[in-house]
Parts: C-alpha cells; sequence; structure tokens
C-alpha cells in the first residue's frame, strides 16, 4: 500500500496542475484583458484605453485632475453585435472550463482509488486515463482561444459596439492583453496535468512487465 501510494506522487502533482489551471482558465474566461485598444489621443485630451474581453469591456478615461475613470459594460451571448471570433472564443473557453472542472473532479475520485489501493485489483486499468483525456482537450481548446484571439489582434479586427458605448468599430492601435498569457499558462498546465496523468502504470502492472 505504501508503494503504491509513493507510485501516485506524481499524480498528486497533476491534480494541482489541473486544480490551478481549471482557477486560471476561469479567471481568463472573467477578465476584459484580452484585447488592448489604444483610442485617438491629441494634446488636448487624455489617453483613453479600452479592455476588450469575451463578456465585456472596460473603457478607461486617464483625467490629469481627477485620476482615471473606468467605465465597464456587460454583453452576453445573445448581443447581436459580437462578431463570430469572439463567439467562437466564448465557446471555447465556457467548453474548457467544463472539461476543466470535470477533469479535477475525476482526478479526486482517482486519487481516492490509488490511495486507497483499489486499482490493485485490474493490472491494465489507468484510473486517471479520463482525467488526462480531458485535460489534454481542455488544453487544445484553450490554446485555439489564444490563438484565434491573436490573430483577431494581428490582423486588426473590429467590433461594432453599440452607440452608448462610446467606441469606434476600428481603433487606432491595438495589442494583445494579459488574459492571453494567462489562457497561455493555463493550456500549458492542462496539457502537464495530462501528460502526466496519462503516463501513470500501477505498482502491479509494472511487476507484470518486470516478469515478463
Amino acid at each position: 500500500m505504501l508503494l503504491l501510494s509513493k507510485r501516485a506522487n506524481c499524480q498528486v502533482g497533476g491534480f494541482a496542475l489541473t486544480s490551478v489551471a481549471w482557477v486560471l482558465c476561469s479567471i481568463s474566461t472573467g477578465v476584459p484583458q484580452w484585447r488592448v485598444w489604444y483610442l485617438n489621443e491629441t494634446i488636448f485630451s487624455e489617453p483613453t484605453i479600452a479592455f476588450i474581453g469575451m463578456w465585456r469591456v472596460c473603457i478607461y478615461h486617464q483625467d490629469s485632475k481627477f485620476g482615471s475613470a473606468r467605465v465597464c459594460y456587460e454583453y452576453t451571448y445573445h448581443d447581436s453585435f459580437i462578431p463570430l471570433d469572439v463567439r467562437i472564443v466564448q465557446h471555447l473557453l465556457l467548453i474548457s472550463n467544463m472539461l476543466g472542472l470535470i477533469a479535477t473532479v475525476i482526478s479526486i475520485f482517482a486519487l481516492r482509488k490509488v490511495y486507497a489501493g483499489k486499482v490493485q485489483k485490474k493490472t491494465t486499468h489507468n484510473p486517471f486515463f479520463l482525467s488526462a483525456i480531458l485535460n489534454i482537450i481542455a488544453s487544445i481548446l484553450v490554446l485555439l482561444a489564444v490563438l484565434f484571439n491573436y490573430f483577431s489582434v494581428i490582423h486588426k479586427a473590429g467590433i461594432t459596439f453599440p452607440a452608448s458605448f462610446h467606441l469606434p468599430v476600428y481603433p487606432p492601435s491595438q495589442r494583445i492583453g494579459i488574459a492571453n498569457i494567462v489562457a497561455s499558462l493555463c493550456a500549458l498546465m492542462f496539457l502537464g496535468s495530462g501528460i502526466i496523468f496519462i503516463s501513470y502504470t500501477s505498482l502491479v502492472e509494472k511487476q507484470v512487465f518486470a516478469e515478463i
């Protein structure tokens, strides 16, 4: 039992990775810093920055007297002005969040089985296999979301926001936001966790291969 428990030490690390990855995936989904728009500036006005997210946009107005003022507008999946690239990323992130949560729950039960010694009855069964597959799929989906957003920024894609948002369709300049970095890190963690889980072999299985 002790040897089998020690064998799952790497899988505990995999569980930690998938848990952190799911948290980062949730954070990156909610924050608005996917695209950073720099709006028109003149010598008579203060700079204005807009953070474009998947579910909201936040506009920061710089004022030399009062500092910076933030105004945020939320939107839903049903809003007609949402472009196709944003809708695709919304889907990818939502599915990744669900898969990451399911993979985390499954890994908890798998660890419980390993430490309870229940996997000794099946020499070829990997209790982490399903969690590994879900993590790898989540990693691919998050990476696709990052790439979709990256190419949208590179090609200077615009968004026709409602007039009440007071935003242009195409900003003078834009760049990738911090959410892309968080999501990329999340994808790497999902992938790392999946590799750790899928490489698991029980102690009994190792002994069978050694005898052969």
